[in-house]
């Protein structure tokens, strides 16, 4: 079985207005409610493709009912711990210029991680995929994420982990299936600028020497790069079309690479959906639909490069 998580999800409030006026009374000319998350977003992408998912993490409250009936819409299975709490609200607001305001989350408690952990020492086994996308939540920290590393290493399950510089390097001791930083992010984590495309490959060779078994780094409008557990490595490159909206798009790759490797094996079959999903999204509004992503794949190329 495929699992997300999501430890923060949010409703995204979307509101779009012609001039936003601080201090003012604004009128929203369009707004929309969408369920956020990083976890969520793979999901939705897993499951439009037709692959069968749960999701999973922690909600309450009515907008955890939303993000619960959005799941059950589109033919997810929502599996979430209920808090008594709130789950958050994002709000987008879409004037001249693009303003944020994300929410800061319910408190988890201990009682209620132990709840998310058991569930998945009583399910997980060989096989199985659990993506942990985003970050903590209040209330977490960075062992709760090792810890779920460490029982997908015990079950012999494929962790694909899509998180901060941290977070991620914390668990690459135990062998993550695939990591997926982009070079901004290979910059910070070594503190050293990342400008070229040997330097991509060095230093996320690098990640792989500290643990991780294959890494997917993107490059923006250079496609991305693959490096294979087995030392090949690959780019793939960005087909024509224009970018939307480029939220969720990461999320997509990572959901569109891993079903496709479990499916068949193939590094390059699974970095052409994966790279096909994420321009899908981004050429869309929300996340991808299937058939864009099956037109794109078809325009998808993917070079081995390197020795």
């Amino acid at each position: 079985m495929l699992y997300t998580i999501t430890f923060n999800p949010a409703v995204d409030v979307v509101m779009n207005l012609d001039n936003l006026q601080l201090g003012a009374l604004n009128r929203v000319e369009k707004d929309s409610y969408v369920a956020g998350g990083k976890g969520i977003n793979i999901s939705v992408l897993l499951k439009r493709l037709g692959y069968d998912n749960v999701a999973t993490g922690f909600i309450g409250g009515f907008t955890g009912d939303f993000i619960h009936d959005s799941l059950t819409a589109e033919g997810v299975k929502p599996e979430f711990i209920k808090l008594d709490a709130m789950t958050r609200i994002n709000v987008k607001l879409k004037a001249q210029e693009e303003t944020e305001i994300n929410g800061k989350g319910p408190v988890i408690d201990a009682a209620n991680i132990e709840k998310l952990f058991n569930y998945f020492e009583e399910r997980l086994t060989e096989g199985d995929a659990v993506f942990l996308a985003g970050n903590t939540a209040p209330g977490m920290t960075s062992d709760h994420f090792v810890r779920m590393a460490q029982l997908c290493q015990i079950r012999k399950a494929h962790f694909v982990l899509d998180t901060n510089k941290d977070l991620l390097t914390a668990c690459l001791a135990y062998h993550p299936f695939l990591i997926k930083p982009n070079a901004d992010e290979l910059s910070e984590i070594f503190q050293t600028p990342i400008d070229s495309l040997a330097s991509v490959i060095h230093y996320a060779k690098e990640l792989q020497v500290l643990g991780a078994t294959n890494i997917i780094v993107s490059l923006g409008g250079k496609g991305a790069v693959l490096l294979t557990e087995t030392g090949d490595v690959y780019q793939s490159y960005v087909p024509k079309g224009q970018v939307i909206n480029s939220v969720g798009a990461g999320d997509s790759m990572v959901a569109g690479f891993v079903a496709k490797y479990i499916e068949t094996q193939d590094y390059v079959e699974s970095l052409k959906q994966g790279a096909a999903c994420g321009s899908a999204t981004a050429f869309s509004v929300g996340i991808a639909q299937a058939d864009l992503v099956d037109a794109l794949v078809k325009e998808i190329k993917v070079e081995r490069i390197g020795e």
